[in-house]
């Protein structure tokens, strides 16, 4: 028979019954080590000293001068990193030094904590710490200072002289800092004096060198040639000079194009443009004797003296009016070139300004740069002595906008530390999470079996029967047993199982010892036999030989006797207070048992008893320990392992399903034993416990009743459900 190759094991996961189920199993942990931690934890709270706490509450600041801080009006923002420098700052040995000696806390400290000797600064600094707390006011600039102590009243000095320490600290710091920077400042102050007197000297000697004319003690540049304002006017004539010229120049072009092309037409425009009264007059007059003329002629003839004389008069006319017009356009070019003279003037005269200005500049250059470095160093000269002049006077002002108290520390009425409230109940939680978080722990590291889906899916075979804990022997309790029904619920499971039902020979296997095999085999036999079969027992644990004892009946004479040829079968077979149940004993152990079971005359006795009995059932040693229990497996007809529940790791019972399997052993089921109902209430119905305590439960007239229902009742069904 070729073994059977197990499945990879599949991942289960947890139930919430599971944890529940985890938690009914290891409740004893649990509430242990839930005692154990909230007894230690409320007792602990007890002992422990009572402390007091007082808080002062300041306001701290960056080191910003009064008088910038009055009159810019700054608020400087909340800033994180400052205020954790000056806790580093409030917990230095410059500020807590300060308390120390103030308060004399060597000595305090050292006769409550050094039996009466007084303790180093370093010492009681770090107790200081301990019981200092420092603690910021969320987007505040306000701190607070908490202080524990046995004694309250102490509590308070200490908080107020933390205050009082850092608060002098910080003054004192500003102050040495002013100091420098004020000795620094009257240092540099008193070179720049000596700087500004060789810069005064230098301007004098390049004053008089290049011969600077500078009248004005605050001028920072040489005098213009013309002032501002006769550049402003000269610049506006010179402006509308070009106007008027652009405008008679362009007139001008247009009226010597006309006079050169037509100048009779010019005769008739020119007097809107230039108005001239002589030329009017002329124009009039020639345009009555043309008009005279032209008459004359249309009635006369031009030989007529009338006629020729104001012809005459005519020609004369147009001769005065071509010289007026002439004269006109002498006259126009005359007042053009009379406007381009004139803005021309007034730019040759801004520009020759302009050249002497550039020049006096540039000739003056380095006397009018030095007058300027020479004035910024005097500006500068001045502000360092208001600044100078300004820290003296912070020196002499408190400073309040620094560091300021807010609150002063008062004693506290009642004790902060322990809480013993909150102890107590982080005690308790902290207890149910340990022991919670133990009990599944353990859970983790137990590997036995605990569930028939860990049977199920480690050794890949069914479970048969789940056994209750702590039953008795059905041999003695008789029928009407309440264990009997889960070896009932184990027949029925067994029988179908069988492939065939000449398959009549079973040996009770198990991997380790205690696993309950010897009773599992008594009973089922014993169930087997109550049924009405002939069912024999043979006991085939040489070594630890029980069911002799169980059954009442001697171990003189048994299996051994057989097997070494000393006694026959039929006398080596005893009879049991059960008329269908026999027993054979193991008999005494012979000095030589190597193979005894595995031989010839074994396997002609299992033959002659299969034909003998209805059910043959053997009782076998630990498969783990020796080989006998492999040996008989390989030779009867179906092997049923006892795994008792939470004992062995899964690794063992899965080997000695594997070393069953090796020999050729009908592995046809487990059998769960030794479960506790009251904790995992899962198995109670798998069991067939509670049909059985049901059934047993009835009055006789019940039982009776439910008698008539035949073979298949409620039993049979209960076995069907379990196995499929």
């Amino acid at each position: 028979m070729e073994p059977v190759k197990n499945q990879p094991q599949q991942e289960s996961s947890l139930h919430f019954l599971d944890y529940w189920r985890i938690i009914r199993i290891r409740k004893t942990v649990i509430i242990s080590v839930f005692l154990l931690i909230s007894i230690t934890a409320t007792l602990v709270t007890f002992v422990l000293p009572r402390y007091y706490s007082s808080t002062a509450r300041i306001e701290i600041n960056p080191d910003v001068s009064e008088s910038v801080a009055s009159t810019e009006q700054t608020y400087l923002p909340y800033d994180p990193y400052f205020i954790q420098t000056e806790f580093e700052k409030m917990q230095s040995e410059k500020v807590l030094g300060r308390v120390i000696s103030q308060l004399d806390l060597n000595d305090t400290w050292g006769k409550l904590y050094n039996n009466n000797t007084p303790l180093k600064t370093d010492e009681t600094m770090e107790l200081l710490k301990e019981r200092l707390s420092l603690s910021p006011e969320r987007n505040t600039k306000l701190i607070d200072i908490t202080v524990f102590s046995e004694d309250p009243d102490q509590a308070a000095q200490i908080a107020n002289a933390v205050a009082q320490a850092y608060h002098d600290y910080r003054v004192a710091e500003h102050n040495t800092n002013t100091m420098q920077d004020v000795q620094a400042m009257e240092d540099n102050y008193q070179q720049d004096e000596d700087k500004i007197v060789a810069a005064q000297t230098n301007v004098d000697q390049l004053r008089q060198e290049l011969g600077i004319i500078d009248t004005d003690p605050n001028a920072i540049a040489p005098s213009p040639t013309l002032s501002q304002e006769q550049v402003q006017q000269d610049t506006t004539s010179r402006d509308e000079d070009e106007q008027s010229y652009m405008k008679m120049h362009v007139m001008l072009d247009q009226l010597e194009g006309l006079y050169q092309t037509n100048p009779v037409e010019l005769q008739d425009v020119l007097p809107t443009i230039n108005p001239d009264s002589t030329l009017s007059d002329l124009l009039s007059k020639l345009h009555d004797t043309e008009q005279s003329l032209a008459e004359q002629k249309v009635y006369y003839t031009t030989n007529l003296p009338d006629i020729q004389s104001l012809q005459s008069v005519d020609d004369e006319l147009k001769s005065e009016v071509s010289a007026r017009v002439t004269g006109i356009m002498v006259g126009l070019t005359a007042q053009v070139a009379s406007l381009k003279a004139a803005a021309d003037e007034i730019t040759a005269e801004l520009e020759d300004a302009k050249s002497n200005d550039l020049a006096e500049i540039t000739r003056g250059q380095p006397y009018w740069e030095a007058k300027r470095n020479l004035e910024s160093a005097e500006e500068f000269h001045k502000l360092v002595a208001a600044k100078i002049a300004g820290e003296k006077l912070d020196l002499e002002t408190p400073k309040l906008q620094m560091v300021s108290l807010v609150d002063s520390a008062t004693p506290g009425k009642d004790p902060v530390k322990p809480n013993k409230p909150l102890n107590i109940i982080l005690g308790l939680v902290i207890g149910l999470i340990v022991g919670v978080g133990l009990a599944f722990f353990i859970e983790y590291l137990d590997t036995s079996v605990k569930t028939i889906d860990d049977v199920e899916r480690a050794l890949q075979a069914p479970v048969l029967g789940v056994i209750p804990q702590n039953v008795g022997y059905l041999i003695d309790e008789g029928v009407e047993s309440q264990h009997a029904e889960a070896y009932r619920v184990l027949r029925t499971n067994l029988l179908f199982s069988r492939k065939d039902d000449k398959l009549n020979s079973i040996v009770v296997v198990s991997a380790g010892a205690g696993e309950g095999k010897s009773t599992t085999t008594l009973n089922l036999a014993t169930v087997f036999a109550q049924a009405g079969q002939r069912v024999l027992i043979v006991d085939s644990d040489l070594r630890r030989p029980t069911l002799h004892k169980l059954l009442h009946v001697t171990n003189n004479i048994g299996l051994t006797n057989y097997l070494l040829k000393q006694n026959a079968i039929d006398e080596v077979i005893q009879r049991t207070s059960t008329p269908t149940l026999d027993v054979m004993a193991s008999g005494k152990l012979p000095s030589s048992s190597m193979n005894i079971l595995g031989s010839a005359q074994m396997k002609e006795m299992i033959a002659d008893l299969k034909q003998r009995y209805d059910y043959v059932f053997f009782d076998s040693p630990p498969i783990m320990g020796v080989s006998d229990a492999a040996v008989l497996a390989s030779e009867v007809d179906m092997v049923i392992q006892v795994i008792q529940y939470r004992r062995y790791p899964q690794p063992m019972n899965i080997r000695a399903k594997q070393m069953i399997e090796k020999v050729g052993g009908n592995l046809i089921g487990i059998v769960l034993n030794n479960i506790n109902m009251s904790q995992d209430e899962s198995y109670y119905y798998y069991s067939g416990y509670y049909h059985g305590y049901y059934y047993y439960s009835k009055n006789e007239q019940e039982q009776e009743a439910d008698a008539t229902k035949g073979p298949g009742g409620d039993t049979d069904r209960v076995g069907i459900k379990q196995k499929y």
